[in-house]
């Protein structure tokens, strides 16, 4: 991908996805430059081997001096959730991605690759075999996902002879390092809160961590400048299944009997998020339509594509992920 002397400029480097990426970078010889917005993450790229550069993605003259000089940049940032207020997910995943762009276009970096996602898809209705063809739902009633749809729209409008932008979108990102689904889950089982919704049968499509960086390194190396790419795990899994196993890795079981219907479980997901807003509560409500479409809807995705443009497969297995897990 790149000579000795390359060096690479990643925002979310202190994150599951962007760490796992500069380990990956630094191991092909390419140097890292990390945004970091607090001394905590700043130490955690370093101690991954990137040099901290103090900001965020609304500091256009940090995105400036970390891009400076930088060939390839890595956009992982990204405010991340199910429920919360429209403008924060506006400022960090639309205004902050064009934060990112705008600097790193100015900085002279030649290509950019952004980390998108399924869920820039989601507005309520089953993924089936979805390929790069489908339509990004900016109109979607979940704040992540219409903001991460607009986002990407954003890169893809932005390449351009000399700044050629890429997105490449896991799907379901797990393995070693996540501080997300699986703690989250865990924690679910644990306290007594957790239940299938309409039993959890569905197929669905994942992507270790792995999986997910050698996707963004291909993307980098050989993706066409305004492309999308989806990379996963391969053959998609039954969601059940996946997420016992997951939970067995850390000693949790899986409730075996505990289920709601799907209708009931969006009726009250609506209803808490309408109660929420109308009544500014704090935190999040104990479901979301976000969180039932994610647990209930079958999402499964095609990567023909980026097989075929950027020579992907799968460097590690469902099968090895777990096991590295249980370890």
């Amino acid at each position: 991908m790149a000579s000795n002397a390359e060096t690479a400029f990643v925002t979310g480097g202190s994150g599951f996805i962007g760490g796992r990426l500069i380990e990956r970078l630094r191991a092909e010889g390419i140097a890292v430059r990390a945004l970091a917005r607090s001394g905590a993450s700043a130490r955690t790229v370093a101690e991954r081997g990137a040099e901290p550069v103090r900001g965020d993605v609304h500091d256009l003259e940090a995105l400036r001096a970390g891009a400076s000089g930088c060939s390839l940049a890595f956009h992982a940032a990204a405010r991340v959730g199910d429920f919360g207020r429209r403008e924060d997910f506006e400022r960090d995943n639309v205004d902050g991605t064009r934060n990112v762009l705008a600097a790193c276009a100015d900085a002279g970096v030649r290509r950019f690759v952004h980390v998108g996602t399924e869920a820039a898809l989601l507005a309520g209705d089953p993924l089936v075999n979805v390929d790069e063809t489908a339509p990004l739902r900016p109109d979607s009633p979940a704040l992540y996902s219409a903001t991460k749809a607009r986002a990407e729209q954003a890169v893809r409008d932005a390449s351009r002879p000399g700044f050629e932008t890429v997105v490449v979108r896991p799907r379901f990102v797990w393995g070693p390092g996540d501080t997300s689904v699986l703690p989250a889950l865990a924690e679910a089982v644990e306290s007594g809160r957790f239940a299938w919704i309409g039993g959890g049968r569905q197929r669905t499509s994942t992507t270790h961590v792995d999986n997910a960086v050698e996707g963004l390194v291909l993307g980098a190396r050989r993706g066409a400048g305004g492309g999308v790419y989806f990379v996963t795990d391969g053959a998609p899994v039954v969601f059940r299944e996946f997420v016992t196993d997951l939970l067995a890795t850390r000693g949790v079981a899986a409730p075996a009997g505990r289920s709601i219907p799907r209708p009931l479980a969006s009726a009250l997901a609506a209803g808490g998020e309408a109660l929420w807003r109308t009544l500014r509560l704090r935190g999040a409500p104990p479901v979301t339509r976000f969180s039932v479409w994610v647990a209930s809807l079958e999402t499964t995705i095609d990567i023909s594509k980026a097989r075929s443009e950027l020579g992907y497969e799968p460097v590690r297995t469902i099968e090895d992920g777990l096991a590295e897990l249980r370890q």
